[in-house]
């Protein structure tokens, strides 16, 4: 995994400065006509989705109730599983996005909307929605490559620290929830030195964490446990096994999306005055797909379409398979490489890496070749012009889009 500046063969030589640009006047333009489309039948989509959840987790919690019994345990445990990815993915993620902030509905607004997650929604849509989506795959710049605890370019250093990387990453998959919380804080950073550990902005999300992770714990191994009288261990278990699921299930759809073999990596100087064009060309190459059935882009909360969020994360989730094939011919016709395949697959690739730059590389890497001279030095306005990109507000585009 080099950064693209250091390829040999560089994937996006063959394009013009025009050519960039164009890319982005096609982008807005799909962009354009599906913001201007979105109506009832997104409202009712969304709407349908939250009422299957949620009458999947009652139900499910109801069967636990007698979690005892075999069958109930293995009946509860897979539906309530289900219910919690969809609720993490398809629901949660997407809402905090503001995909449908649109519909003026303050009970799905990403303003109101807390999740079932250890991370309070406020700092995960920081982490994630303004520095993750605006500096994608930027080494230095982008923390969701690798959480901070794992090498993931070549140019890196290799320490034999970096051996234990394939355990590190398995142990983050099985407790996700909680290494995204401690990501979300930037919890390696801010314990690092004593004036850090004190600053009030660090202690008071820290508290809101605890304040999060307590509820959860409350939730999934007091109470409902509670309920279940003499199944108490028993749904006690089911709840843990069905976070675990949840945690394996999103850590490898976001692994599948950023990790596999196809998806590029870039040098922080790289955007430097990147120009909007630049920035989606950036999300295109720094992201992958999984193919797969209808229930699978659901079940990924439509990340399936990871290339598609990443240039419109802003966008109704359900409309992503809608606008596939656009895209795909895009890059056809600039001659740029869709990364796309099977989930077995996409897991298989993105773990392959994990493995190998755990490693010492196997041969030296040769040395980069003189970066040209950046079009202009960043200041704040390019950082913030950059996360206007990838937050642009989903405003109604006429009052007959406020479906009710």
């Amino acid at each position: 995994m080099t950064t693209i500046q250091h390829k040999k063969h560089n994937p996006i030589a063959h394009l013009t400065p025009e050519d960039i640009e164009q890319i982005g006047i096609e982008l807005d333009a799909i962009r354009d006509e599906v913001m201007a489309s979105r109506g009832a039948r997104d409202a009712a989509y969304i709407r349908r989705v939250i009422k299957v959840q949620r009458s999947l987790e009652l139900g499910s919690r109801g069967v636990l109730l007698f979690s005892l019994f075999p069958p109930a345990w293995l009946i509860g445990t897979a539906g309530l599983s289900v219910a919690k990815i969809l609720e993490n993915m398809e629901i949660g993620h997407n809402i905090l996005h503001g995909q449908w902030d649109w519909m003026r509905d303050p009970k799905i607004h990403s303003t109101t909307w807390e999740w079932d997650h250890a991370s309070p929604a406020e700092q995960w849509k920081r982490s994630h929605n303004e520095l993750h989506h605006t500096y994608t795959n930027v080494i230095g710049r982008d923390n969701d490559l690798g959480y901070g605890i794992m090498r993931v370019d070549e140019e890196q250093p290799w320490h034999p620290l970096h051996l234990g990387q394939p355990l590190w990453n398995f142990v983050n998959a099985c407790f996700f929830e909680y290494g995204i919380a401690a990501y979300d804080l930037e919890l390696g950073e801010n314990l690092a030195t004593k004036e850090k550990r004190r600053d009030p902005k660090f202690r008071a999300a820290l508290k809101k964490v605890r304040r999060k992770i307590g509820k959860q714990v409350l939730k999934d191994y007091i109470v409902h446990p509670a309920l279940s009288g003499p199944s108490f261990l028993h749904t006690m278990a089911a709840n843990a096994v069905a976070n675990l699921i949840r945690n394996l299930w999103s850590h490898s759809v976001i692994m599948c999306g950023h990790f596999p073999s196809g998806v590029e990596t870039f040098e922080t100087t790289s955007i430097d005055g990147e120009t909007r064009g630049q920035w989606y060309l950036r999300q295109m190459l720094g992201s992958a797909n999984i193919s797969g059935s209808r229930l699978m882009h659901i079940m990924t909360g439509n990340l399936s379409h990871q290339i598609e969020h990443h240039l419109f994360p802003d966008l109704p989730s359900n409309r992503y398979a809608e606008i596939a094939p656009k895209i795909k011919d895009l890059f056809q016709r600039y001659g740029l490489s869709y990364t796309s395949g099977p989930l077995p697959k996409q897991v298989a690739s993105a773990w392959a890496k994990v493995i190998r730059l755990s490693l010492p590389n196997r041969t030296p890497v040769p040395a980069a070749p003189a970066a040209p001279a950046p079009a202009a030095v960043r200041s704040a306005a390019d950082d913030n012009r950059r996360a206007g990109w990838a937050q642009k507000p989903a405003v109604a585009a006429s009052t007959a889009h406020t479906a009710a």
